[in-house]
């Protein structure tokens, strides 16, 4: 009897990442002056827990997104390569050390993110509206975007956060309805475009970013721009997805550039303000441009 050879199905081959996506390593003054007051004031930032492709070119720049309360999340979302668990007990000194690094860097636009606090029961709001206050103090001709997370319907934790004179406000969809439950799985749509329309009607210039590459389909990226529009967001970033860890979910497209501008040209079709289109963009990429907007 000839034995016949057993025949292995095939693993399904990763989508090769194209030559547009490249970015170049982290190098020069600038670079290593963030990179030491960083770690000098002990502070996070979401270029590094996010893995943000863009590090290098905003550090350069002497820039960076300071992420506040911690950097272990409450949410366990699939796309983000942020640590997910219970946060130890929140830093009563952070809005000082944040602020302090702001003014040594000289930062003329300043970004501040959190990692989300479902625990806390203002969300942090409390911190939020301290650090935006003291670096106001300490830099008062810095302008400020805050990304804030999603504050679970708890909207005098969303009014504190925003009241304390940032002049932008943004808050993620992240991704198409469809895609909520595989992607931000204690997250709502419906709730997230509510929160950006309180923030609009409280005053606030809106802002918010959307990723490609999870399997959404054009319809559904032209519905997420309309919902948007009508709840009144000002500014969109569009960028494409790339899984940080084999733990997260795979890319399902890369998109090309061309792509990326057809979006753009449609979302400003579609009322919003301004549209910040790209494979490598990311919320805070350009975000000086997005103030006077």
């Amino acid at each position: 009897m000839i034995e016949l050879p057993v025949i292995q199905n095939p693993k399904p081959q990763r989508t090769k990442k194209p030559d547009w996506l490249r970015v170049k390593l982290p190098v020069g003054k600038e670079y290593a002056k963030v990179r030491s007051l960083v770690d000098k004031y002990k502070l996070h930032t979401i270029c590094e827990s996010g893995n943000c492709p863009n590090m290098g070119e905003c550090w350069g720049a002497g820039t960076a997104t300071f992420m506040i309360l911690g950097n272990v999340c409450t949410r366990s979302c699939t796309f983000c390569a942020v640590a997910t668990g219970r946060p130890p007990e929140y830093d009563e000194d952070e809005p000082r050390r944040v602020a302090e690094a702001i003014k040594l860097m000289g930062v003329k636009h300043a970004v501040i993110t959190s990692v989300n606090r479902d625990e806390l029961k203002d969300r942090g709001a409390e911190i939020w509206y301290q650090t935006i206050t003291e670096i106001k103090k300490q830099s008062p001709q810095t302008t400020i975007e805050t990304l804030i997370p999603d504050v679970k319907g708890n909207w005098d934790a969303l009014y504190r956060m925003i009241s304390a004179g940032q002049e932008v406000v943004s808050h993620n969809m992240e991704t198409v309805e469809r895609l909520y439950r595989k992607v931000r799985p204690q997250a709502k749509y419906q709730r997230s475009l509510e929160q950006i329309k309180l923030t609009k009607d409280y005053g606030k210039r809106t802002k918010s970013g959307v990723m490609f590459g999870l399997g959404e389909t054009d319809e559904e990226v032209y519905k997420i721009m309309d919902d948007l529009a009508a709840h009144s967001c000002d500014i969109l970033t569009l960028g494409q997805y790339l899984q940080p860890t084999k733990m997260h979910l795979e890319v399902v497209e890369y998109i090309h550039p061309d792509k990326f501008e057809h979006f753009r040209e449609e979302g400003l079709k579609r009322g919003l303000k301004y549209v910040e289109s790209g494979a490598l963009v990311r919320s805070s990429y350009h975000a000086e441009r997005h103030v006077n907007v």
